[in-house]
């Protein structure tokens, strides 16, 4: 196979099905997830009360409507998407309308409009088109590497070994790092939304017995996966052993602690 990097070859291939990709990815990017989530378009009789919140923290926030959708699924849930506030989504599960009173819902829709406000939809975007980059360069450097293995041993190059094995090392833990990279910053801005969905509703306590609420159900949400869960007001994953994970297992935990949260928003009760 051909992987030299001044011809097309399978790796000029690969990085322009990449790029096409990211593009459609980032563009569409609610539309895919929305799609994926199976979600309907809010009904103005049946979700009413799901609207109006929605039209009053728009007008409290200066954010225009986001497109308003739910998910009919029991666990109680939210996330938003979108690349930018003009072009923004806020969808709930039918569980979430069904379990919250309306001071809890406006807290969670508060929190997702935050994430709109704070562009988190776009960094988000961005971080996870940048992450899929490096894991393609990874692969990319593990290739040229092994490539390269054949005309290194007739030469006895011992520099080609060593580059060998650095590309075996980047391309093995380059992914996980991005990774941890998304990781933190999602946990990071989680926060950052809890307090400016309190700066919104002027009630903490809302969004604490809303996230109380939604840890305390044990339900997962069926129409979650690994690609949309960090996109949830809280993990959509209710792990059973989730007492007994460990330190190791918990930087890949795509949401922070809901008793830190807790925690920093009694701070401002």
């Amino acid at each position: 196979m051909d992987y030299r990097v001044g011809g097309l070859g399978y790796v000029g291939i690969a990085l322009i099905i990449s790029g096409v990709s990211t593009f459609i990815s980032y563009y569409y990017s609610d539309k895919i997830v929305l799609s994926i989530s199976s979600a309907r378009v809010a009904n103005k009789a049946e979700d009413k009360i799901f609207r109006s919140v929605a039209e009053n923290l728009s007008i409290g926030s200066g954010l225009p409507l986001p497109k308003l959708y739910v998910i009919e699924d029991s666990a109680p849930n939210a996330f938003a998407t979108g690349r930018d506030p003009d072009h923004a989504v806020v969808c709930v599960t039918t569980g979430l309308l069904a379990k919250l009173n309306r001071t809890e819902l406006e807290a969670v829709v508060a929190h997702e409009m935050a994430h709109i406000k704070n562009y988190d939809i776009r960094l988000m975007s961005i971080v996870s088109v940048m992450v899929g980059l490096i894991a393609l360069l990874a692969d990319w450097f593990l290739r040229v590497s092994f490539h390269g293995r054949g005309s290194d041993r007739s030469e006895k190059n011992q520099l080609g070994a060593i580059i060998m094995i650095l590309g075996l090392v980047f391309a093995l833990l380059s992914p996980i790092i991005a990774s941890l990279i998304k990781l933190a910053i999602s946990r990071r801005r989680e926060f950052m939304a809890d307090a400016t969905a309190v700066s919104l509703t002027r009630q903490p306590q809302g969004l604490i017995l809303a996230l109380q609420k939604i840890s305390n159900d044990h339900e997962p949400l069926e129409a979650a996966n690994k690609a949309t869960a960090h996109l949830y007001f809280e993990s959509p994953f209710k792990d059973k052993s989730k007492s007994q994970v460990s330190w190791f297992s918990n930087l890949f935990n795509t949401h922070p602690p809901v008793k830190e949260r807790i925690a920093t928003l009694q701070k401002m009760a």
